[in-house]
């Protein structure tokens, strides 16, 4: 009797063979490769046929894992007869406003790329640490000190939870160990503060950029993180509460807490859509209200 290898080993027993990708896996893994720059904007596709065979999938399923690229704004001219073609400008596919919802690690980054293509950047934040935004900011220095273009003016100002009250998160599941918890989150905290300080104002010493840096301290734990960007742009996430055990001074603690960097982010850019710009204008009253009223002046201090 014939025996076929594909669902045979060699020690007699049958394995299970591979899962078909879906158009979904399809479609994530291209939209990696187009993230990464592997496939290159403007740049035409791969055949049909020839991702068909590369993923081990019918044509229909790759022509469906195109049309959502395609939905998405980062692919065109997807038809039966030609390979199709990456969008010109696959960043702001991915991360402008109309884009599917990303990872704040994965959005935040290149929109402020582009937010320091002005010649005054003005960037206001809401957050838990300021970990996204330290993170993200770090590659337009990194091309200003590299002698790329450079903006005359940065302003920068950012609302964090005061080291005065009791966090909603992150917070022990059993209320123990809430001080030692909560000493964690004030290091991260200003740890944050401290670095995004110092990076901001060397673009003072360095390269002659007009920049101020401030930070304020709200009286509650903020339940979202919001971005604006040069008055035209607002990213906005929520933080997500999850039940988790995490090492803490070498211990396994049972917390609640949100993991802000992988927070969706959704984008709304002013002019886009009445909704959005009428979400950007409420953003900036809403953080300017909480900019001028309750906060108070925060010091990076353990």
């Amino acid at each position: 009797m014939a025996v076929d290898p594909k669902h045979d080993s060699a020690n007699g027993r049958k394995r299970s063979p591979r899962p078909q990708k879906s158009h979904r896996d399809v479609a994530d893994e291209l939209r990696a490769r187009i993230r990464s720059g592997e496939l290159q904007p403007g740049h035409r596709m791969p055949t049909q046929a020839r991702l068909a065979e590369e993923f081990g999938v019918e044509r229909g399923v790759v022509r469906q894992a195109l049309r959502i690229l395609q939905a998405e704004h980062l692919l065109t001219n997807v038809s039966k007869g030609s390979p199709a073609t990456v969008a010109a400008d696959p960043v702001r596919a991915l991360t402008g406003p109309g884009a599917p919802p990303q990872p704040t690690m994965v959005a935040l980054a290149p929109r402020i790329g582009c937010a320091f293509g002005a010649a005054h950047v003005e960037i206001d934040a809401l957050c838990l640490t300021a970990i996204s935004l330290t993170l993200a900011i770090g590659e337009p220095l990194r091309q200003i000190h590299a002698g790329g273009p450079k903006p005359a003016k940065v302003d920068v100002r950012v609302l964090l939870p005061s080291r005065d009250i009791d966090l909603a998160f992150p917070t022990p599941v059993d209320g123990s160990e809430r001080g030692r918890l909560r000493r964690r989150w004030l290091a991260q905290r200003n740890a944050q503060v401290r670095v995004l300080q110092h990076n901001l104002l060397a673009l003072r010493a360095t390269h002659g950029i007009d920049v101020q840096v401030t930070f304020r301290a709200l009286p509650f734990t903020p339940p979202v993180k919001l971005y604006l960007l040069n008055g035209v742009e607002a990213l906005f996430a929520y933080y997500t509460v999850e039940r988790r055990e995490e090492e803490v001074d070498h211990e396994f603690l049972e917390m609640y807490d949100a993991e802000g960097v992988q927070s969706l982010l959704f984008a709304f850019e002013q002019g886009a859509a009445l909704r959005d710009t009428t979400f950007v204008e409420q953003s900036h009253v809403w953080f300017n209200s909480l900019w001028e009223t309750i906060s108070s002046e925060l010091v990076p201090t353990s």
